[in-house]
Order: C-alpha cells, then sequence, then structure tokens
C-alpha cells in the first residue's frame, strides 16, 4: 500500500498536514508543560500545606468544638469512612498524579480525590478528598472555589480552525498551481493524438506562464508543419498523376498485338494511383469529421454485408471469402464513422490478402475499463514476434512472413486513427496459427 501520493497536489497538502500535525501536538504539549501542569501544581502545593498544618493539630482535630469552628471558617470537614461515603466519596474521582505529588511533599502515602459538582448546581465548589497515612480511619473534606475541569475545547477549537484554514489555503493554493499543469496535459495528450487544441490561457505562477506560453508555440509550429506536409504530400501526389494519366493514354494507343505489354503497364498505374492515396490518406487529419454516438456491432455489419455482396458479385472460379462474426451486445459509443470504417476495412483486407479467406471478426464491451474491444482474426502463417511492434512504423512491411506489397502505410493509418480515438492497436499471432489484429475505444468521449 502506497501512503505518498504520486501527485504533486497530494504531497503537498499531506506535507502542510503533517507540519500543522506536527504544530497542533507541540502546541498541546506546550498549554499542558506550562499552563495545566503548573497549576495544578500549586493545587497540591496548597493541599499538602493544608494536610500538613492538620497534621500539627492532631489532637485539636477530635474536638468537636475545634472541628466546628475550622468548618465554618474555612469549609474543612473531617469524616469517618462510613460518613465520608454517604458524603458521595465513591462519586470522587481518584488522580493518581496528584496524590503522588502530595505524598511527596507530605512525607507518606496519601491518596487525593476531586468530586466535581452537578452542573444543575450554581456557585458550588470543588471538594478535594484527603486520606493520609498519618489519619489513616479519617477523610479530609476541603472545599475549592475557582477549580474547574481542564476546559481544552477552546483550544481544541482554535487549532481546528487554525487547521481547516491552513489546509484549505493551501488546497486552494496547490488547486491554483495545479490547475494549468492539468489543462498542460490534457493538451498535450490531444496534441500526441493529432489533434491540435486552441491557445491555452497563461495564468499562474511566472514559470508556468512561460512553459504554457512555451507549449502554445510548440501546438502552433508542429500544427503548421502538418499542415505544410498536408499541403506538400497532396501537391505531390497531384503532379505525379498528371504524367501518370498520359502514360494511361499513350498505353490506350498502343496496338492490339501489344496488350500484354498495355495490361502491365496498366496495372502498374493502378498500382501508382493506390500509393498516391494511401500517402494522402496518411498525411490527411481526419479532424474535420465530427464525432457520432454510433454503435460499433453496426459498422461490422454494414462492412460485412457489403463485402458479401461485392463477393456473391464476382467471377467464377475465385475462391469465395468467408467473415465470421461474434459480436457481443456494445454500449453506443462517440467515434468519427468514416475514419473508423477505414479502419476496419484496411484490417479485414489485410486478414483476407495475407492470412486467409475465411477469418474472424469478435467484438465484446470490457466494462471494468469502459472499452469496446473488436478483434480481427486470420487463419494464415502469422507474423514473427519481433516483428509485430515495426508492423505499425510507417512504411513498415511484413514481406518476410506475409508476402506483403504496397506502401507499408496501412497499419501507421489505422494506428494514428484509432490513437486519435484515445484507443490502442496491437498485433499477436494465436497460438493456434493465424493472425490477430485487436483494437479498443474509449466508452466514453475525448
Amino acid at each position: 500500500m502506497r501512503l505518498l501520493p504520486k501527485s504533486a497536489f497530494g504531497q503537498t497538502v499531506m506535507l502542510i498536514g503533517v507540519l500543522l500535525l506536527i504544530n497542533q501536538v507541540v502546541s498541546y504539549l506546550s498549554v499542558t508543560l506550562y499552563f495545566i501542569r503548573p497549576s495544578y501544581e500549586q493545587i497540591n502545593s496548597l493541599i499538602a500545606t493544608q494536610a500538613a498544618t492538620l497534621k500539627t493539630q492532631r489532637a485539636l482535630v477530635t474536638d468537636p468544638g475545634y472541628i466546628d469552628k475550622l468548618s465554618a471558617n474555612t469549609g474543612i470537614e473531617f469524616f469517618s469512612f462510613q460518613q465520608a461515603q454517604t458524603e458521595e466519596l465513591g462519586q470522587a474521582t481518584f488522580y493518581k498524579f496528584m496524590s503522588d505529588q502530595v505524598s511527596q511533599q507530605l512525607g507518606e502515602k496519601a491518596e487525593v480525590r476531586i468530586s466535581t459538582p452537578l452542573l444543575t448546581e450554581q456557585d458550588t465548589p470543588y471538594y478535594v478528598w484527603l486520606n493520609i497515612e498519618s489519619l489513616p480511619d479519617m477523610w479530609i473534606r476541603m472545599p475549592v472555589y475557582g477549580l474547574s475541569d481542564a476546559n481544552i475545547f477552546p483550544l481544541t477549537l482554535y487549532l481546528l480552525l487554525i487547521g481547516i484554514l491552513s489546509v484549505g489555503g493551501g488546497w486552494l493554493f496547490v488547486l491554483r498551481l495545479n490547475r494549468p499543469l492539468s489543462a498542460l496535459q490534457r493538451a498535450a495528450m490531444k496534441v500526441g493524438r493529432g489533434q491540435f487544441p486552441p491557445p491555452l490561457p497563461e495564468e499562474g505562477s511566472s514559470e508556468m506562464i512561460e512553459v504554457t506560453r512555451a507549449f502554445n508555440r510548440m501546438n502552433q509550429g508542429i500544427k503548421q508543419l502538418e499542415h505544410d506536409r498536408m499541403v506538400m504530400t497532396a501537391g505531390i501526389s497531384h503532379d505525379l498523376r498528371t504524367p501518370l494519366t498520359r502514360i494511361r493514354l499513350a498505353t490506350e494507343m498502343l496496338p492490339d498485338d501489344q496488350d500484354w505489354i498495355k495490361e502491365g503497364i496498366v496495372s502498374d498505374i493502378e498500382d501508382m494511383n493506390a500509393i498516391i492515396d494511401q500517402f494522402i490518406e496518411y498525411a490527411r487529419q481526419e479532424q474535420q469529421e465530427k464525432q457520432e454516438v454510433l454503435n460499433l456491432n453496426a459498422l461490422i455489419n454494414e462492412l460485412v454485408h457489403n463485402r458479401q455482396a461485392n463477393a456473391s458479385s464476382q467471377a467464377d472460379g475465385q475462391e469465395a471469402k468467408h467473415i465470421h462474426t461474434e459480436l457481443n451486445p456494445l454500449p453506443p459509443i462517440p467515434l468519427r464513422k468514416v475514419a473508423v470504417k477505414r479502419v476496419m476495412e484496411n484490417l479485414i483486407e489485410n486478414a483476407f490478402r495475407y492470412g486467409s479467406n475465411k477469418i474472424e471478426v469478435t467484438s465484446y464491451y470490457e466494462e471494468k475499463h469502459h472499452r469496446v474491444v473488436c478483434a480481427i482474426r486470420d487463419f494464415g502463417p502469422g507474423i514473427p514476434e519481433d516483428c509485430l511492434e515495426s508492423m505499425f512504423r510507417p512504411f513498415s512491411q511484413g514481406d518476410t512472413a506475409r508476402g506483403s506489397g504496397g506502401s507499408g502505410l496501412g497499419l501507421a493509418i489505422t494506428k494514428r486513427i484509432i490513437e486519435m480515438h484515445g484507443g490502442q492497436i496491437s498485433l499477436r499471432n494465436h497460438p493456434h496459427g493465424g493472425l490477430i489484429a485487436e483494437f479498443w475505444l474509449p466508452s466514453e468521449g475525448l
């Protein structure tokens, strides 16, 4: 179990709380040692002095006239044990530290008890009951005015108020300090997903303002670089398509006896156009598309239906491709429909092209982690374990394992779209053969 918080906010509040606790303990000890304790020591000294005086007049203590006169003048009374019991000696509280101090000053064993008046009784004194070793059969009751229970409620209330104000003030201070950090963290996560949030307000301490200002500049710089890259890629793609179109037109003019040359050139041109399209898709940001609350199972069913419809219209002689689905109930989640469909199409196409003509698509909901999971499995040769991570890098291909072609941007585009939604994607080999491409998406909006 971790006691020390990880966040700076928690650590600062904990530090303030610990320092405040130490301050309160020291305050209590100071009040006890320098105020309460000296007062009780003075009371004990007075009790011991009074008892010593009565010891020197032991012969007069048994004189009823002297006892009555002493009681009338001082309020001191003498009782036998039985009489003391009827005068509520049993309800008096025994104080060991007072008994020890009085015993030490008298030089003999003494027992001190104090009885408190009822709350309904006004102007009633406290009574100190004293029994000393030299008068074992006698209890001396002495009234003490001005004595009260040690009322530490005002001190407790004061320290509690100081504590609440200190912790509250520290909490507000740390909250003000951490609010820009939290905003900076959220904005940095958005930039990592390819989003570009508006400039953050520059507030807080001077250091925090400088960090926020630097982040805003970095955010604008990355946004401008992305825009320039997209424009440059679109320009290059446009420039490449023009000569490709001329080549295709020239190819159409070849004589009929050179159809085999024309078919090869047309096939190469189509491959080059597909590669150009992938370059554009990789460079293009998907932020323009608005999020919709949709059910992922509906998109999967739509894609499967379209592929089965296309498969039925294929020419005879081609091996049929089959998709088996196992779709469990899913909650609607916010997603970009076109972008997620591109992900599904890419993964399904890869499974057919490099895996097998039969694939499985599974979906389920992880309630513990609040996320929707989708997995596409093929029954092909799989990919070497040391190549799985590199498959998501741009221009990486699994040629040695799956004989892939193209530009190597398909999985990179897929990974970018999934991370843009706040999810993750991974590849793993099935224990009984084949490859599983699995991704999850959060069930809450970003």
